[in-house]
């Protein structure tokens, strides 16, 4: 295993469990991305410097601190699809991280910060359609 990865670590009876912080980056990440109203992850430059600097490899628009007690704090940003309610889908992001990272890891999550980066939009099916053919 990785030097420079922090771990979740329990020990039963029948031996010891370690989640990687990668592990519940990658689950909250995917929670995100399967939210609908978000285009994408987003990482601001200073996050990517810090994760740089620290030598920790998250996904990209995801941050995670393991505490004390198997509690954990994610920080996630994305970008949201025009047309949708961005505060109806940041909330939808926070329940659904939480459900999933409290599901498949046993942690538990005390916040959800979350960061807007911005607003994407979806090019018209006919214009998504003559893009296509030009290309052709």
């Amino acid at each position: 295993m990785a030097d420079h990865k922090e771990y979740w670590s329990t020990e039963s009876d029948q031996g010891s469990i370690r989640i990687s912080e990668d592990v519940v980056a990658s689950i909250a990440a995917l929670a995100t991305s399967e939210t609908e109203g978000v285009s994408g992850l987003y990482s601001t430059l200073t996050s990517d410097i810090v994760s740089f600097l620290s030598k920790k490899n998250l996904s990209k628009g995801v941050r995670i601190e393991i505490g004390e007690q198997g509690t954990v704090k994610i920080e996630i940003g994305f970008l949201a699809l025009f047309g949708h309610n961005i505060c109806d889908v940041a909330k939808q992001v926070q329940q659904s991280v939480r459900s999933s990272v409290e599901s498949m890891t046993g942690l538990k999550v005390t916040e959800v910060n979350v960061h807007v980066g911005g607003v994407t939009f979806t090019p018209a099916p006919a214009a998504a359609e003559e893009l296509s053919a030009v290309q052709e």
